[in-house]
């Protein structure tokens, strides 16, 4: 099988994240850190926890370690409104080894951010003081906006320098982030190139809770589509004139995107090197779908990209998927196993003035 064409320079091969472009920086520009700055971005959503930390290099920064693991804090939360009391232990016993990793690590500034469950469950400020309390964390709940400016930012390095129009998108656990995002000639901050932008009541936790995920007909894939599909319609209105754009592409974030991508390349296990950045065409991307809908869920749960933790997740976000790419019809779209967490930490090291010592 020919594999699609990957971008020219690999920054993961060559062992750092390169820098988009410079951020904008409110208020006073922080005095800068000392050459051994260690950063960190932490991400808690409503399906995963993940932790990223790293050092400034000189063409964007280098990952020191990174942890992630699947916690469900929003199980059940679009039926109760609430964060279950399993749900919260698994993600406080999560934060504890993030918190340790840092530690480990010496890191000198941290941005610890929690999404879509936070905002939207009621005892989500409750929340909030348990982890200050049990893990020693200060986590900050930041606004929809705020989510998909640094997700574009993270990812839009991989945009093709010649679109003039790219649909950016995270589909998460709870919600959903597309964007709308400008091309590179508009400006060097990727988040000043943002024309419209959205986050959808849609994410492959709740998606999947109110379809079902184990067992997937075709026609109930299609039904799950339809309903993506309601939801995004007013940004697919807002959004129209972006496909009519030179270059046009989809950009996609998730672990919804960077799965399909591992099942296309037939990888053993799971591996970013191989599926950061890559470029699938449209009938790479219905291959793998008609095949994760003919696999049952045994089948699924043993694929190494999958794993039995996201196997019931997985067609859901292949349900959101569907609906972007037929709102905006694309021959090409880019996988991005980066996003939030690199968004984070780019901009954490421009206010500091990084790669300013460095010259």
């Amino acid at each position: 099988m020919a594999r699609p064409q990957r971008h020219d320079v690999d920054p993961q091969r060559a062992g750092a994240i390169p820098v988009a472009a410079p951020f904008k920086s409110f208020g006073q520009v922080p005095a800068p850190r000392p050459p051994g700055a260690t950063y960190a971005a932490l991400d808690l959503g409503t399906n995963n926890c993940r932790l990223l930390i790293a050092r400034p290099a000189q063409h964007g920064f280098r990952v020191v370690d990174a942890f992630s693991r699947i916690v469900r804090l929003g199980e059940g939360l679009a039926a109760s409104s609430r964060l279950a009391d399993a749900a919260m232990d698994r993600a406080v016993e999560a934060l504890k080894i993030c918190r340790g990793k840092m530690a480990n690590r010496g890191v000198t500034r941290a941005r610890l951010v929690t999404t879509e469950a936070c905002r939207a469950a009621t005892n989500g400020l409750d929340f909030i003081r348990r982890v200050a309390a049990e893990a020693e964390l200060a986590l900050e709940v930041i606004d929809q906006r705020t989510e998909a400016a640094l997700a574009v930012s993270g990812c839009a390095a991989l945009a093709d320098p010649a679109a003039e129009s790219v649909i950016v998108f995270d589909i998460g656990g709870g919600s959903t982030e597309i964007v709308w995002l400008g091309g590179r000639s508009e400006a060097r901050d990727p988040a000043a190139r943002i024309r419209e932008w959205a986050s959808l009541p849609i994410g492959v936790v709740t998606v999947a809770e109110r379809y079902g995920g184990i067992e997937v007909s075709r026609e109930l894939f299609e039904r799950m589509v339809e309903n993506c599909a309601q939801a995004l319609a007013p940004f697919a209105k807002k959004a129209a004139g972006a496909k009519d754009a030179r270059s046009f592409h989809l950009l996609g974030t998730s672990g919804t995107v960077t799965t399909v991508a591992g099942i296309h390349l037939d990888l053993p296990r799971y591996d970013r090197r191989e599926v950061d950045g890559l470029w699938m065409h449209q009938r790479d991307i219905l291959a793998v779908i008609d095949r994760l809908i003919e696999m049952d869920y045994a089948a699924r749960a043993a694929n190494a990209c999958i794993g039995r933790e996201r196997a019931d997740l997985v067609l859901a976000g292949c349900a959101i998927f569907e609906a972007i790419r037929r709102a905006f019809p694309s021959e090409r779209v880019r996988i991005a196993d980066r996003g939030l967490r690199e968004g984070i930490l780019l901009r954490m090291m421009h206010e500091d003035r990084a790669w300013w010592r460095r010259k």
